[in-house]
């Protein structure tokens, strides 16, 4: 099996105003295997099963996040990379705890 990342993180929205990174096949299939039933079609069974590949060393990792791309855009899910960052550098570090 073939743990390897993509090259740059993938990010795509979950929700209004939740934004999922994947980083590697194996977060493409997890993301994939939760997407709703009903919204599956060609291009859903082209990203799942070019990640499944690449998870087993089968093709380039390359591969799968092309495709893992194609499948986030035709859904319109596609975040852009600079946005999400802006996102994630302004997040504070802390303890998650609540403060009295």
């Amino acid at each position: 099996m073939n743990a390897e990342a993509f090259s740059s993180p993938i990010f795509v929205k979950r929700a209004s105003y939740i934004v999922q990174e994947i980083a590697s096949p194996a977060d493409a299939i997890e993301f994939l295997n939760e997407w709703p039933e009903d919204r599956r079609d060609l291009t859903y069974e082209t990203a799942l099963r070019a990640c499944c590949d690449a998870y087993a060393g089968h093709i380039p990792v390359g591969a799968a996040s092309n495709a893992f791309i194609g499948f986030a855009k035709r859904v319109a899910i596609l975040e852009d990379p600079s946005s999400a960052m802006q996102w994630l550098a302004a997040c504070k570090a802390g303890s998650g705890k609540v403060q009295a």
